[in-house]
Parts: structure tokens; C-alpha cells; sequence
């Protein structure tokens, strides 16, 4: 037996929620199935989404939810701040463990060996390899703060 793609996996679960009259969950998980349809779209040739694709689509979408619960909070709003991070737990269930600060350094500290890099000019190659390696376990953001932090003590 083959292994569900997981997009199949979002699928199911929709109907699972769907029938368990989850309205936070199948909300959610609508809205992410629409967002990989958009993506599956987008471009000249409409295509299938690989699993990688559909775990960045995913992620995007992750983020937004943090950045819109922040937001609610900073404009008092803390019902609607509630609403999203009922939405980003459900999202995070599909996501990779985050990377810890110590994992994150040691793979920045890795990328910053393997290309060289001697100082900030270099900022570029080594989030290229450091993004490769992390995978989506760590916020791009997360992940530019590490390696200017590492360039800008060598």
C-alpha cells in the first residue's frame, strides 16, 4: 500500500470534521485545500502539488493566522486573536516540529562552513543552504536572524 499524499491526508480529515460538525477544523481545513487549489493553478500549466509544495503552502498559511492573532491582540481585539490561533493549531498538526534555537544554530553553523561564508556579504549563500536544510521546521525569519547572528560574530 502506498502512502497518502498529504493532500489526500487534508482531504480526509475534511471529511472526518465535516461529519464530526467541527466547524473550526473543517473551516480550516477548507480554506487550506482552496489555498493549494490556487496554488495548483497558478503558473501556465495547472499541476499537482508534490508534498514539499503542499507543506509550504501550508506553512504560508500557518503564518499568516500568527500574524493576524498578533495583530487582533495589538488592536484589543483578543476574540478574533482567539479564532486564529484555534486555526493555526489545527495547521500546525500537518507541520514538521519546529527547529529549537540550539538545532537551528547548529545547521546555520553548518551552512556557514560548507560555503565559506566569512561575513555578511555572504548572507545570501549561506540562507540558501541553510533553508535546505531546515525544511520548513523553522520561520524563514528565524532563520535570517541565526545566520546574520552568525556572519556578524565571525
Amino acid at each position: 500500500m502506498t502512502a497518502q499524499s498529504l493532500k489526500a491526508t487534508v482531504q480526509s480529515d475534511l471529511t472526518s470534521a465535516i461529519r464530526q460538525r467541527d466547524q473550526v477544523r473543517s473551516g480550516t481545513l477548507r480554506m487550506v485545500l482552496a489555498a493549494i487549489s490556487n496554488e495548483e493553478v497558478a503558473g501556465k500549466q495547472a499541476r499537482e502539488l508534490t508534498d514539499d509544495e503542499v507543506l509550504k503552502v501550508l506553512a504560508k498559511e500557518a503564518k499568516k493566522r500568527k500574524e493576524a492573532s498578533t495583530a487582533y491582540v495589538g488592536a484589543g481585539r483578543p476574540e478574533l486573536a482567539a479564532k486564529e490561533d484555534a486555526e493555526l493549531a489545527v495547521l500546525e498538526a500537518y507541520l514538521p516540529a519546529q527547529l529549537s534555537d540550539e538545532e537551528l544554530e547548529g545547521i546555520v553553523a553548518t551552512a556557514v562552513e560548507q560555503t565559506g561564508a566569512t561575513g555578511l556579504p555572504q548572507l545570501g549563500q549561506v540562507m540558501k543552504v541553510a533553508q535546505a536544510a531546515v525544511a520548513g521546521r523553522a520561520d524563514g525569519g528565524r532563520v535570517a536572524a541565526a545566520v546574520k547572528s552568525a556572519l556578524s560574530g565571525t
